[in-house]
């Protein structure tokens, strides 16, 4: 990705708060260092933790402070050797490669002051619908739910079923399943939206190719001090769980259905035989459901920052194709091809991830850039 000029007036707000925040980091260290404070346990929590959080705005610090330090020195020796030619030169690059050194290292700390670190470390629940194209919606959807933890296993994290309505056939109306590991919100918080396949399936017998669609939503796990749920705001109910038929069918009712009355969410949870289990995973996915809705809700108030990102989120917009004939998978949002479509559906998905990552950081430091140019105009 190309480095974003930032507006002179952002640069000068960007050192300022920098510096601040290194003397405050020095100020914490030196708090650290002080036997006293180790006798207040909680207080040591919060320096450290403050400590740890501008460690690394401090490290830009120092970093652009010898970034600076060799163009003093390079526009002194221009100065000083205005007749050797040679020294001339090497003065000049210095000072190009100086100048653009410090553009990135700018533009890192504008990613540094976007990025929440904290919503980086969250867990997610993922959902998985089929969509239109019958039962072959529901095999793909099938095939996305095994992409996804094939993926979540090579990244070494947790993965635990909630949720799954399976077919006769052996696809999935619906399954919701939690991902735990850091970086698993960070991953794959861009994949909420329409996935379209296009192939012949295992349905047909004419070899015509059909097309298909399955839903995902990637929410974050939240926290019960974030998400406070009123007992008496949600309507429990329990049921027989639901499957294909036959031995499938739980002969208890030990499926678990939440409804928040306030806002009408529902969620249910049947992966369990015991009504706890179910009813404990049934409510952090309502509060995952409550937690996104509050997000949402935050976003709209900033929705320049919001329109810059990548995609809406929403279940309805198509933001990629399976071409099966081509071997191709398209990511309509960032235009980006890539082929081999059984190895990205066993678990091989970095290239694409990786990719959306980079073009969403770029669209919101851009937007950054704009704004603080908007702000100084």
């Amino acid at each position: 990705m190309p480095i974003v000029k930032l507006p002179e007036k952002t640069k000068a707000m960007l050192l300022e708060k920098l510096a601040v925040t290194a003397e405050r980091h020095q100020e914490l260290a030196q708090m650290l260092a002080d036997p006293e404070l180790a006798a207040d346990s909680a207080r040591l929590a919060g320096v450290a933790q403050e400590h740890g959080a501008l460690a690394k705005l401090a490290e830009k610090h120092r970093e652009l402070a010898e970034v600076r330090r060799r163009r003093q020195e390079a526009g002194q020796s221009l100065e000083d050797y205005a007749d050797d030619e040679e020294l001339v030169q090497l003065a000049t690059e210095e000072l190009e490669e100086a100048d653009a050194a410090e553009e990135r290292l700018l533009q890192e700390v504008v990613e540094l002051l976007l990025s929440d670190e904290a919503e980086s470390r969250r867990n997610v629940i993922v959902e998985v619908r089929a969509g239109t194209g019958g039962e072959e919606a529901a095999l793909f959807a099938r095939d996305l739910f095994r992409m996804y933890t094939r993926y979540a296993e090579s990244q070494g994290w947790k993965t635990e079923l909630m949720d799954a309505s399976p077919t006769d056939l052996g696809g999935m109306k619906e399954v919701v399943f939690s991902v735990s590991g850091r970086g698993a919100y960070r991953k794959l918080r861009y994949e909420s939206g329409g996935h379209r396949v296009q192939r012949v399936p295992e349905t047909e017998s004419q070899g015509r190719i059909h097309t298909s669609l399955a839903t995902v939503a990637v929410l974050p796990e939240a926290r019960e001090v974030e998400v406070k749920i009123d007992p008496g705001d949600v309507e429990m109910s329990f049921m027989r769980s639901r499957g294909p038929g036959g031995q499938h069918v739980n002969k208890t009712s030990s499926c678990v259905r939440l409804v928040h009355k306030p806002t009408g969410i529902a969620v249910r949870c049947q992966d369990e035989k015991s009504q706890q289990a179910n009813r404990k995973k049934a409510m952090k996915l309502l509060r995952a459901r409550l937690y996104e809705q509050q997000q949402r809700q935050q976003h709209e108030t900033r929705d320049a920052l919001r329109r810059s990102q990548v995609g809406s989120g929403d279940r309805n917009e198509r933001i990629r194709t399976y071409n099966f004939p081509q071997d191709r998978i398209t990511d309509h949002r960032i235009g980006l091809d890539l082929f081999g479509i059984e190895s990205f559906l066993m678990g091989g998905c970095d290239r694409m991830f990786d990719a959306l990552a980079a073009y969403d950081r770029q669209r919101r430091i851009e937007a950054f850039a704009e704004s603080q140019a908007a702000g100084a105009g």
